[in-house]
Order: structure tokens, then C-alpha cells, then sequence
């Protein structure tokens, strides 16, 4: 999307984003041609997004939607589909924006919303780090670090359902905190177990010859008759 600051800028059937805080609303708003083209963001009074709507807007949202919200609502406009991703695939996970679920061998795995953000806001930089300031800002809209460890419950939820499917290793703990999405299939237990007894079958077989100067046990077993 291109940024445009009046009502003459904005292209007809394109998706349109109207910011409708106070400072950064659009001055002849009302002048938008295609308003089915067209969500309006931070209308925080329901009266107001009702008329919104009722005069023509595709939808109208308050600014603590959730940006994955936005993403699936902006789904079902006119051409979005080819902007925003509708899917994301997480090693054999793939991840559904318009259902918001995640199914791995054509089985949905049944996500919380806010399980299936998590994972989608991780899996949009797999391998690298995401804190924990980021992913409650993203996901929750917290500008602050709550008291509650909401976070980590839903984390420890999302790595059960996917642990179903052998998959738990997929979201890891960063040792300078935060998560992020594991690359590497050996990560998993199977993978790992493979792998180990891989490096078992390749070593060397143990043998039970004797150093010249040991001597043979066989021999000082034996049974020596005692002449007195």
C-alpha cells in the first residue's frame, strides 16, 4: 500500500488503510470514490464504526486490533489477496491467516487466536529472535510488560498442540530471552535420536584384544593343581 493524504490520491480498487486518529486522519475522508475498498482503523466509539460501515466502508476497527485481525479482515477485500500473504509454512506446519489455524498432514491442530498470532508473528523472521516487548506490542497491542505471565502460558499451549504432531521443537526459547522459530529439523528428539545412533553405527567396533604386556585373564584362571 502506498501512503496518500488525500481523498484524490488514493487509486480506485485498491485496498485503502484510513488511520482515523485524531492528527493523522484523512482531511476529505469523506470524498473516498470506492469506500468498499476501504478499512477504517482506530475508531475507538461503536457508534461511530457503525456509521462508518452503514456509509459504505468495508469495515471499521479500533486501534487495539490486533494486527493479525486486520490481516484476515483485509483478506476479504478486492485484490488483497495478492498483497498479503494468506499462508506461511513453518517446516511441515502450514499456517492458514484466514482461519487462523495451522494443520500439519491436512489435520488442523486447533490454535487459540492468540496461539495462531504468536506462531504467525514468529514464523514472519523464522530462525531470528523475537522479545518478549515485541510479541506483546504485536500481538496483545501492550506497550508494557503486564504482571502476569501470560506469554509463557500461551507459549507452553502452542508447544503442546504442536508436540502432538512431534513438532514441540519448532518454537525455542532464546538464550538472550524471547523465542523464536527453530530451522533446523535435528532440534526434535527423533531427529536428534536418528542422528545419534547414526554417529553409533559409523564408530569404530569394539574389540577385545589385549595389549602385549596384559595378560591373559583366561590363563590366570586357571586351576592349578598345588603340590605341598
Amino acid at each position: 500500500m502506498k501512503p496518500a493524504f488525500r481523498a484524490g490520491e488514493t487509486a480506485r480498487s485498491i485496498p485503502l488503510l484510513v488511520d482515523w486518529r485524531i492528527g493523522g486522519r484523512c482531511a476529505d475522508w469523506a470524498l473516498i470514490g470506492e469506500k468498499r475498498c476501504a478499512i477504517a482503523v482506530g475508531v475507538d466509539e461503536p457508534g461511530t464504526r457503525a456509521n462508518l460501515i452503514q456509509g459504505g466502508f468495508a469495515d471499521a476497527l479500533s486501534s487495539q486490533v490486533a494486527l493479525v485481525e486486520l490481516a484476515a479482515r483485509a483478506l476479504k477485500l478486492d485484490g488483497v489477496n495478492e498483497m498479503i500473504p494468506q499462508h506461511r509454512n513453518v517446516g511441515p506446519v502450514r499456517l492458514d491467516l484466514f482461519y487462523r489455524d495451522a494443520y500439519v498432514d491436512d489435520k488442523w491442530i486447533g490454535l487459540h487466536p492468540r496461539e495462531f498470532a504468536l506462531m504467525w508473528r514468529l514464523a514472519e523472521v523464522p530462525g531470528q529472535r523475537v522479545d518478549k516487548a515485541e510479541l506483546l506490542s504485536d500481538v496483545w497491542r501492550l506497550r508494557h510488560e503486564p504482571e502476569t505471565n501470560s506469554l509463557e502460558v500461551h507459549i507452553s499451549r502452542l508447544r503442546a498442540k504442536l508436540a502432538i504432531s512431534g513438532l514441540g521443537w519448532l518454537v525455542q526459547t532464546h538464550q538472550d530471552g524471547g523465542y523464536f522459530i527453530c530451522t533446523e529439523a535435528r532440534s526434535s528428539f527423533t531427529a536428534f535420536s536418528r542422528e545419534r545412533r547414526t554417529m553409533l553405527d559409523r564408530s569404530a567396533p569394539i574389540t577385545q584384544s589385549r595389549r602385549p604386556d596384559q595378560p591373559n585373564l583366561a590363563e590366570c584362571h586357571v586351576q592349578r593343581t598345588r603340590i605341598d
